[in-house]
């Protein structure tokens, strides 16, 4: 007999309904704003929208990766990061 059991999903993400907490954002982000600015319907359809965009470009990766993509490819002031000056301004210390 099975004394014991394996968990077959031991690494899922919490979900919020059928969505990863990411996703779950991504979609309430633009549903909220057109909340707010009357455009119901334009909010719904855009959260559709940013929703599918989203589980395309991650397609199967984690979170982490579109972060770790937008760290890179965003400017450092989107993240309040304090950038270091370019190459041509740095003064060699010797």
């Amino acid at each position: 007999m099975d004394q014991f059991s394996i968990p077959k999903h031991l690494d899922d993400p919490e979900l919020i309904g059928f969505w990863t907490l990411d996703e779950f954002l991504v979609m309430l982000i633009p549903f909220v704003w057109g909340i707010l600015t009357q455009h119901i319907v334009i909010g719904l359809v855009l959260s559709l929208v940013a929703w599918a965009t989203y589980r395309k470009v991650r397609a199967g990766r984690s979170m982490y990766w579109i972060l770790h993509f937008a760290y890179w490819h965003l400017p450092g002031e989107f993240f309040g990061l304090k950038v270091a000056p370019p190459s041509s301004f740095r003064v060699m210390a010797g």
